[in-house]
């Protein structure tokens, strides 16, 4: 399966941005699909994930209340709904799938998007 991952942008604090992961040659259903970012400088951090066994989702607690992972099988799309951006959500976003859990090692997931650029900056 190819993913790509879309919808970065350059944006206020406090405004918001919807990313979208999209999958080709293959559905994503019965795919778990995680959502990361990388800032320059700082580790990969998982932000979200939607498991795909029975729709366990996941936040980190630096986005927890403010982003939401959501799934449309028909369009074999995942979203995240990024609300009330701050300075610090600014990173590159990846979308990344597996089959097993929101646990996976992301150096273990099979398939990556390439990264869309989140920038919130005033």
């Amino acid at each position: 399966v190819q993913l790509q991952a879309s919808g970065g942008g350059s944006v206020q604090p406090g405004a918001s941005l919807r990313l979208s992961c999209v999958a080709s040659g293959d559905t994503l259903d019965g795919y778990t699909v995680h959502w990361f970012r990388q800032a320059p400088g700082k580790e990969r951090e998982r932000v979200s994930c939607i498991q795909s066994s029975d729709g366990y989702v996941y936040y980190a607690d630096s986005v927890k209340g403010r982003f939401t992972i959501s799934r449309v099988v028909m369009k074999d799309s995942v979203y995240l709904q990024m609300d009330r951006l701050k300075p610090e959500d600014t990173a590159v976003y990846y979308c990344a799938a597996d089959e097993t859990s929101c646990e996976s090692d992301a150096e273990l997931l099979d398939y990556w998007g390439q990264g869309t650029q989140v920038t919130v900056s005033s």
